[in-house]
């Protein structure tokens, strides 16, 4: 996989612990998420971001899942994301600029994803980000890992 991906979706839902929709386009705010969805906040999990190749992964044990189906905000495709670390900085379309602050996390509770198929890879597999730069992304948007600045702003959450 290389330093770019593609968005293969742009999922938002209105209640957290739901699976989310493809709405297809959506405008991302800077210090926040994307609009209309149940966790935008002033948090450091403002955007979660899945690999299309981990839900392909699953899809291939037979199971019915698709973009939103883990609750992830975009999907992206071609890109490594598991591997990115803390800090790195994603730029995607020409406009949203993301901060990975997290990758994976602690699921508290069973998610509508894990009763429905029995697991759920975002604990695993997520990525989390904060909005430094807000604007519009959609399916197709190019993304890109930037180089390596000094002194991110982020740690290891």
């Amino acid at each position: 996989m290389s330093e770019r991906g593609v968005v293969m979706a742009v999922c938002i839902s209105s209640r957290k612990g739901t699976a989310k929709r493809d709405v297809g386009e959506a405008r991302v705010v800077a210090g926040s998420g994307l609009e209309g969805d149940a966790h935008a906040g002033p948090w450091h999990r403002q955007v979660s971001l899945l690999a299309w190749e981990s839900i392909a992964r699953v899809r291939a044990r037979g199971l019915e899942v698709g973009p939103g189906d883990f609750a992830e905000n975009i999907t992206i495709k071609g890109l490594a994301l598991r591997s990115l670390p803390v800090g790195s900085k994603l730029q995607i379309g020409p406009e949203v600029l993301l901060e990975v602050t997290q990758i994976g996390k602690e699921c508290h509770e069973r998610c509508a994803v894990y009763r429905r198929i029995g697991d759920c890879i975002m604990p695993r597999e997520g990525v989390f980000c904060r909005v430094l730069r807000g604007g519009t992304v959609k399916r197709g948007d190019q993304v890109v890992v930037l180089p390596a600045t000094a002194g991110s702003t982020v740690g290891l959450v």
